[in-house]
């Protein structure tokens, strides 16, 4: 494995992920770099396999090592408390009951978990890299971690839309009741900022020499033909998966007995 500072664990359920990144992450800490591993999967596993609590704050796990587990629905929340805040110097008192019932009701609407685990994982890649040698991201199962990895490209078209929509509207109100001269839009340098933000993280994920992509998978039929799509998505986003790690092998050379078939048909599987 390379040397990127940002490293990406995915695979199908239950292929190992969790330890495979956990393994990886004790493995650069004991050779001295700082290292902070992530859990983005619902299931957090980390604890387990750490033997103690580990919460949505940075904590120590072992020597240089680090543990982090984010967890959708609370950021949501947190997300959504953050909107809330920034809209209520910009729209008048009388209308935020109804603003906030909006709110509301889109953090109930499909992906909104997905797009406040974005935020933060987002932050977690432009704050943090300056506090650790290495990030390493044990990520939820292929599906959820694909479309979180795939936001970027989707947000970036949303915003430029919105900031589209703000400029005529600013412009309008601009020329009719302002002389032509520029007014301070709030909402726009928001949405700049987000902008600016996620255009960050796009260029630090598809960064080869900052990030890279591991996938986790078994020798059979069913892994390997989600880590070949999934391979094949992230490609589509410009986004290069360096690294294949087979796990429930047996080592080349070991005479495996008739009871051991199935170890037989999967090295028949590896080896296609």
């Amino acid at each position: 494995m390379s040397n990127d500072q940002i490293i990406f664990f995915g695979g199908k359920g239950g292929v190992g992920k969790s330890t495979s990144s956990s393994a990886y992450a004790l493995a650069r800490a004991a050779a001295g770099e700082r290292v902070l591993l992530v859990s983005t999967d619902p299931a957090h596993n980390l604890q387990d396999l750490f033997n103690k609590p580990i919460g949505n704050t940075i904590t120590p796990l072992e020597g240089k090592l680090f543990g982090l587990e984010v967890h959708a629905p609370t950021e949501a929340k947190r997300y959504i408390a953050g909107v809330k805040e920034n809209l209520k110097n910009l729209v008048h008192s009388h209308r935020i009951p109804e603003v906030h019932r909006q709110i509301d009701l889109a953090a109930e609407s499909p992906g909104a978990d997905e797009s406040a685990l974005f935020d933060r994982l987002v932050s977690i890649i432009l704050e943090e890299t300056k506090n650790f040698d290495r990030i390493v991201f044990d990520t939820a199962p292929t599906g959820h971690t694909l479309r979180l990895l795939t936001l970027p490209d989707l947000m970036s078209a949303w915003i430029n839309g919105m900031l589209k929509r703000r400029k005529t509207v600013t412009d309008n109100y601009s020329n009719l009741l302002n002389d032509g001269e520029p007014v301070e839009d709030p909402i726009y340098q928001t949405l700049m900022e987000r902008k600016q933000k996620f255009s960050s993280a796009r260029t630090i994920l598809l960064d080869r020499t900052k990030t890279q992509f591991v996938y986790v998978l078994t020798p059979e039929k069913l892994p390997i033909e989600e880590t070949t799509r999934a391979v094949e998505q992230l490609a589509q986003h410009q986004m290069n998966v360096h690294t294949i790690v087979v796990n429930k092998c047996m080592p080349e050379g070991v005479d495996l007995p008739a009871f051991f078939s199935i170890e037989k048909c999967k090295r028949i599987i590896i080896a296609r």
